[in-house]
Protein backbone atom coordinates (compact mmCIF):
# COMPACT_ATOMS: atom_id res chain seq x y z
CA UNK A 1 0.00 0.00 0.00
CA UNK A 2 1.63 3.39 -1.29
CA UNK A 3 0.57 6.93 0.16
CA UNK A 4 1.63 10.31 -1.01
CA UNK A 5 2.36 12.79 1.06
CA UNK A 6 1.34 16.33 -0.11
CA UNK A 7 3.12 18.91 2.04
CA UNK A 8 3.04 23.09 1.32
CA UNK A 9 6.32 24.63 1.10
CA UNK A 10 6.73 27.83 3.18
CA UNK A 11 10.32 28.99 2.06
CA UNK A 12 11.08 28.22 -1.43
CA UNK A 13 14.54 28.03 -2.40
CA UNK A 14 15.55 26.61 0.47
CA UNK A 15 17.61 22.94 -0.20
CA UNK A 16 18.16 19.65 0.98
CA UNK A 17 21.29 17.48 -0.07
CA UNK A 18 21.36 15.36 -2.97
CA UNK A 19 20.76 12.21 -1.78
CA UNK A 20 18.39 13.26 1.70
CA UNK A 21 17.13 10.00 2.45
CA UNK A 22 18.95 10.10 6.41
CA UNK A 23 16.93 13.47 6.87
CA UNK A 24 13.60 11.39 5.93
CA UNK A 25 14.60 8.88 7.98
CA UNK A 26 15.50 10.83 10.93
CA UNK A 27 12.43 12.67 11.52
CA UNK A 28 9.83 9.35 9.92
CA UNK A 29 11.50 7.51 13.01
CA UNK A 30 11.32 10.73 15.23
CA UNK A 31 7.86 10.65 14.35
CA UNK A 32 6.94 6.90 15.34
CA UNK A 33 9.32 7.13 18.79
CA UNK A 34 7.10 10.34 19.66
CA UNK A 35 3.62 8.47 19.07
CA UNK A 36 4.97 5.79 21.64
CA UNK A 37 3.19 2.89 20.05
CA UNK A 38 5.70 0.28 21.00
CA UNK A 39 4.85 -2.61 18.29
CA UNK A 40 5.46 0.71 15.42
CA UNK A 41 8.64 2.09 17.20
CA UNK A 42 11.30 -0.62 15.60
CA UNK A 43 8.95 -1.18 12.67
CA UNK A 44 10.96 -1.89 9.73
CA UNK A 45 8.38 -2.96 6.83
CA UNK A 46 8.14 -0.11 4.97
CA UNK A 47 10.04 2.37 2.50
CA UNK A 48 9.95 5.44 1.24
CA UNK A 49 10.96 8.10 -1.92
CA UNK A 50 12.82 11.26 -1.54
CA UNK A 51 11.38 14.17 -1.62
CA UNK A 52 9.39 15.66 -5.06
CA UNK A 53 9.14 19.00 -6.54
CA UNK A 54 10.61 21.24 -8.87
CA UNK A 55 14.01 21.63 -7.76
CA UNK A 56 17.46 23.80 -9.10
CA UNK A 57 20.59 21.99 -8.62
CA UNK A 58 23.99 24.19 -6.91
CA UNK A 59 26.63 23.10 -4.71
CA UNK A 60 24.56 22.73 -1.78
CA UNK A 61 22.21 20.39 -3.30
CA UNK A 62 18.29 20.50 -4.26
CA UNK A 63 16.62 24.00 -3.87
CA UNK A 64 12.84 23.77 -4.18
CA UNK A 65 10.96 25.59 -5.89
CA UNK A 66 7.61 24.33 -6.27
CA UNK A 67 4.96 25.76 -3.81
CA UNK A 68 4.50 21.75 -2.87
CA UNK A 69 6.40 18.80 -2.50
CA UNK A 70 5.58 15.32 -2.28
CA UNK A 71 6.60 12.33 -0.21
CA UNK A 72 6.38 9.05 -1.28
CA UNK A 73 5.59 6.28 1.76
CA UNK A 74 4.78 2.53 1.31
CA UNK A 75 4.12 -0.16 3.78
CA UNK A 76 2.70 -3.54 3.76
CA UNK A 77 0.22 -2.67 6.51
CA UNK A 78 -2.19 -0.31 6.90
CA UNK A 79 -2.45 0.04 10.40
CA UNK A 80 0.98 1.01 9.80
CA UNK A 81 0.51 3.38 7.53
CA UNK A 82 -2.42 5.04 9.38
CA UNK A 83 -0.53 5.33 12.46
CA UNK A 84 2.46 6.69 10.78
CA UNK A 85 0.32 9.51 8.82
CA UNK A 86 -1.86 10.25 11.89
CA UNK A 87 1.20 11.23 14.02
CA UNK A 88 2.67 13.45 10.68
CA UNK A 89 -0.71 15.89 10.64
CA UNK A 90 -0.08 16.78 14.57
CA UNK A 91 2.35 18.97 12.99
CA UNK A 92 1.20 21.78 11.63
CA UNK A 93 5.37 23.06 10.42
CA UNK A 94 7.71 20.72 9.76
CA UNK A 95 11.88 21.25 9.33
CA UNK A 96 13.28 18.58 6.81
CA UNK A 97 16.86 20.34 6.72
CA UNK A 98 16.30 23.43 5.66
CA UNK A 99 12.46 23.27 4.02
CA UNK A 100 9.72 23.93 5.92
CA UNK A 101 6.41 22.58 5.16
CA UNK A 102 3.25 22.20 6.21
CA UNK A 103 1.48 18.42 5.84
CA UNK A 104 -1.62 19.51 3.63
CA UNK A 105 -3.01 15.83 2.74
CA UNK A 106 -3.03 12.51 1.58
CA UNK A 107 -3.04 10.65 -1.72
CA UNK A 108 -3.66 7.16 -2.34
CA UNK A 109 -2.00 5.15 -5.21
CA UNK A 110 -4.23 2.63 -6.18
CA UNK A 111 -3.18 -0.95 -6.43
CA UNK A 112 -1.14 -2.46 -9.24
CA UNK A 113 -1.41 -5.97 -10.67
CA UNK A 114 1.79 -7.73 -10.52
CA UNK A 115 2.92 -11.14 -12.03
CA UNK A 116 6.28 -13.22 -11.75
CA UNK A 117 8.13 -11.06 -14.30
CA UNK A 118 8.03 -7.00 -13.98
CA UNK A 119 10.07 -4.19 -14.88
CA UNK A 120 11.00 -1.62 -12.01
CA UNK A 121 12.77 1.62 -11.95
CA UNK A 122 14.68 2.88 -8.60
CA UNK A 123 13.15 5.62 -7.25
CA UNK A 124 16.23 5.49 -4.78
CA UNK A 125 19.52 3.56 -4.40
CA UNK A 126 18.97 -0.40 -3.86
CA UNK A 127 22.21 -1.57 -1.54
CA UNK A 128 22.50 -5.13 -1.62
CA UNK A 129 25.71 -5.05 1.55
CA UNK A 130 24.29 -4.67 5.13
CA UNK A 131 27.24 -2.34 6.62
CA UNK A 132 29.51 -3.39 9.26
CA UNK A 133 31.47 -0.99 11.31
CA UNK A 134 35.09 0.02 10.43
CA UNK A 135 34.61 -2.67 7.15
CA UNK A 136 34.58 -1.52 3.93
CA UNK A 137 33.05 -4.25 1.69
CA UNK A 138 29.52 -2.67 2.54
CA UNK A 139 31.29 -0.38 -0.30
CA UNK A 140 32.82 -2.67 -2.66
CA UNK A 141 31.29 -2.34 -6.15
CA UNK A 142 29.22 -5.53 -7.96
CA UNK A 143 28.73 -5.83 -11.31
CA UNK A 144 25.08 -5.46 -11.70
CA UNK A 145 24.54 -7.91 -14.03
CA UNK A 146 26.34 -11.12 -11.86
CA UNK A 147 24.94 -13.89 -9.92
CA UNK A 148 26.38 -12.48 -6.76
CA UNK A 149 24.23 -9.19 -7.05
CA UNK A 150 20.81 -10.80 -7.66
CA UNK A 151 22.06 -13.38 -4.93
CA UNK A 152 22.50 -10.65 -2.49
CA UNK A 153 18.93 -8.81 -2.87
CA UNK A 154 17.71 -12.69 -3.11
CA UNK A 155 19.21 -13.57 0.44
CA UNK A 156 18.24 -9.59 1.75
CA UNK A 157 14.76 -10.20 0.88
CA UNK A 158 14.18 -14.22 2.12
CA UNK A 159 15.67 -12.30 5.75
CA UNK A 160 13.08 -10.01 5.62
CA UNK A 161 9.93 -12.08 4.34
CA UNK A 162 11.00 -14.10 7.47
CA UNK A 163 11.26 -11.62 9.84
CA UNK A 164 7.51 -10.67 9.07
CA UNK A 165 6.12 -14.42 10.10
CA UNK A 166 3.63 -14.02 7.42
CA UNK A 167 4.72 -17.34 5.34
CA UNK A 168 5.21 -20.50 5.75
CA UNK A 169 7.87 -23.19 4.90
CA UNK A 170 6.05 -24.51 1.78
CA UNK A 171 5.86 -20.76 0.74
CA UNK A 172 10.35 -20.51 0.98
CA UNK A 173 10.16 -23.63 -1.30
CA UNK A 174 8.09 -21.38 -3.81
CA UNK A 175 10.01 -18.14 -3.31
CA UNK A 176 13.54 -19.67 -4.48
CA UNK A 177 12.74 -18.37 -8.05
CA UNK A 178 14.15 -15.38 -8.15
CA UNK A 179 16.70 -12.96 -10.24
CA UNK A 180 17.79 -9.57 -10.79
CA UNK A 181 18.39 -8.79 -14.80
CA UNK A 182 19.58 -5.46 -14.93
CA UNK A 183 19.18 -3.36 -18.00
CA UNK A 184 22.08 -3.81 -19.54
CA UNK A 185 22.14 -0.56 -22.84
CA UNK A 186 20.90 1.37 -19.42
CA UNK A 187 24.50 0.93 -18.18
CA UNK A 188 26.51 1.05 -20.92
CA UNK A 189 24.66 4.54 -21.91
CA UNK A 190 25.62 5.59 -18.40
CA UNK A 191 29.18 4.20 -18.82
CA UNK A 192 29.33 6.36 -22.31
CA UNK A 193 28.47 9.55 -20.60
CA UNK A 194 30.81 9.07 -17.76
CA UNK A 195 27.85 8.93 -15.72
CA UNK A 196 27.71 7.19 -12.26
CA UNK A 197 24.60 4.42 -11.64
CA UNK A 198 26.65 3.06 -8.56
CA UNK A 199 27.68 5.65 -6.16
CA UNK A 200 28.58 5.62 -2.01
CA UNK A 201 25.68 6.66 0.47
CA UNK A 202 25.79 7.45 4.30
CA UNK A 203 23.32 5.54 6.61
CA UNK A 204 23.17 6.39 9.92
CA UNK A 205 21.82 3.27 12.60
CA UNK A 206 22.02 3.75 16.63
CA UNK A 207 24.25 7.31 16.33
CA UNK A 208 26.45 5.52 13.84
CA UNK A 209 27.89 6.83 10.71
CA UNK A 210 28.33 4.08 7.84
CA UNK A 211 28.83 4.13 4.42
CA UNK A 212 27.37 1.92 1.91
CA UNK A 213 27.30 1.28 -1.97
CA UNK A 214 23.72 2.09 -3.74
CA UNK A 215 22.51 1.31 -6.97
CA UNK A 216 20.07 3.23 -9.11
CA UNK A 217 19.31 1.09 -12.38
CA UNK A 218 16.33 -0.54 -14.26
CA UNK A 219 15.81 -3.63 -14.04
CA UNK A 220 13.62 -6.84 -14.70
CA UNK A 221 12.78 -9.16 -11.56
CA UNK A 222 11.88 -12.42 -12.15
CA UNK A 223 9.88 -14.01 -8.84
CA UNK A 224 6.62 -14.88 -7.40
CA UNK A 225 4.28 -12.90 -7.33
CA UNK A 226 3.95 -12.58 -3.47
CA UNK A 227 7.71 -11.86 -3.55
CA UNK A 228 7.01 -9.10 -6.17
CA UNK A 229 4.04 -7.15 -3.94
CA UNK A 230 6.41 -7.49 -0.96
CA UNK A 231 9.19 -6.02 -2.70
CA UNK A 232 6.96 -3.49 -4.35
CA UNK A 233 5.76 -2.08 -0.68
CA UNK A 234 8.67 -2.65 1.49
CA UNK A 235 11.31 -1.76 -1.05
CA UNK A 236 14.41 -4.23 -2.60
CA UNK A 237 17.92 -4.41 -0.28
CA UNK A 238 18.80 -3.50 3.11
CA UNK A 239 17.90 -0.02 4.50
CA UNK A 240 14.35 -0.16 3.05
CA UNK A 241 12.95 1.37 6.29
CA UNK A 242 15.41 4.24 5.73
CA UNK A 243 14.21 5.02 2.83
CA UNK A 244 16.96 2.88 0.41
CA UNK A 245 15.44 0.47 -2.45
CA UNK A 246 12.61 2.12 -3.62
CA UNK A 247 10.89 0.76 -6.84
CA UNK A 248 8.22 1.72 -9.06
CA UNK A 249 6.52 -0.07 -12.29
CA UNK A 250 8.75 1.21 -15.57
CA UNK A 251 7.09 3.18 -17.93
CA UNK A 252 3.71 3.65 -15.75
CA UNK A 253 1.91 7.02 -15.38
CA UNK A 254 2.06 8.16 -11.67
CA UNK A 255 -0.71 10.50 -12.60
CA UNK A 256 -3.23 7.87 -13.51
CA UNK A 257 -2.93 6.26 -9.81
CA UNK A 258 -4.22 8.34 -7.42
CA UNK A 259 -7.23 8.91 -5.64
CA UNK A 260 -7.88 10.86 -2.26
CA UNK A 261 -6.85 9.47 0.98
CA UNK A 262 -8.81 9.94 3.95
CA UNK A 263 -5.92 11.98 5.75
CA UNK A 264 -6.53 14.96 4.31
CA UNK A 265 -6.94 19.17 5.20
CA UNK A 266 -8.79 21.28 3.62
CA UNK A 267 -5.98 22.48 0.71
CA UNK A 268 -6.37 23.92 -2.87
CA UNK A 269 -5.11 21.24 -5.47
CA UNK A 270 -1.29 20.60 -5.15
CA UNK A 271 0.19 22.44 -8.89
CA UNK A 272 3.75 23.15 -8.82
Amino acid sequence: MRVRVIFKLKNRGAYLPFHHQHILAQFLKGVLVKGGKEKFIHYEFFNFSGLKGQTKVSRNGLHYYSNFVTLVISASEQEFLDYLLEQIFEFEVIELGNLQVLPLFTELEKPIELTGESKFICISPIVPFKARFNDERSKRFIMPETDEFSDLLYESTLQRLERTGNYSTKDFERFKRFQVVPDMDYIERMKAKEKKFARIYSVFENDVKYEVRGYTLPFKLYAEKEVQEFIFSCGLGNYTYKGFGMLDLANADPLERTEKYHFQKNAPTATA
